[in-house]
């Protein structure tokens, strides 16, 4: 019996679930503003950018146990795609049932197979059952680099003030042409 699939629509909601679970463990149980229908949208539209696999329960009848969403990146130094596992969750009564090690091997296998470079996520610095699973099978932290992040109203007002910018840099280059 093959627990390990790629998501369908009809796992939105059980996903969903366990993005919620997992906003919960992470300390951030009012931060998800997804829903089913932005979900299923991302997932499964017209021109989806986010993929999903699940592994369903080895119990008949009983809800999937565990799921990993995951976009393509880029490497220009490497020149070609890589994977980012954006989410990573098993139920807490499915853990160190090797579900978890099923999903990221899934994973690595695509990267090889399509010749991606990597496959790389974040993981909180206090999340030490998380950091010692993902070390026991060879993934490593990347010392020296932090994650940065634009989002909210530092986002907003830095993004309005691109229209200004272009403005600026327009007005540049036609000073700079008449000066010629």
């Amino acid at each position: 019996m093959n627990l390990l699939r790629t998501a369908a629509p009809a796992d939105v909601p059980a996903i969903l679930g366990m993005i919620h679970d997992l906003a919960v463990y992470e300390k951030e149980p009012d931060a998800v503003k997804n829903t089913p229908d932005m979900l299923h949208a991302s997932l499964f539209g017209e021109n989806p950018q986010v993929f999903a696999h699940v592994v369903d329960s080895p119990v008949a009848g009983e809800p999937i146990v565990g799921f990993a969403l995951w976009f393509l990146n880029y490497s220009t130094w490497e020149g070609t795609h890589g994977i980012h596992l954006e989410d990573l969750y098993v139920r807490p009564e499915a853990r160190g049932g090797g579900f978890g090690k099923l999903l990221l091997q899934n994973l690595a296998a695509i990267a090889v197979e399509r010749g991606y470079a990597r496959v790389e996520w974040s993981v909180l610095d206090w999340n030490e059952p998380s950091i010692k699973f993902y070390k026991s099978f060879g993934a490593a932290p990347m010392d020296g680099w932090s994650v940065f992040r634009l989002d909210g109203v530092a986002l907003e007002s830095f993004g309005a003030s691109a229209d200004a910018s272009a403005a600026v840099s327009v007005a540049g280059a036609e000073t700079a042409g008449a000066q010629s």
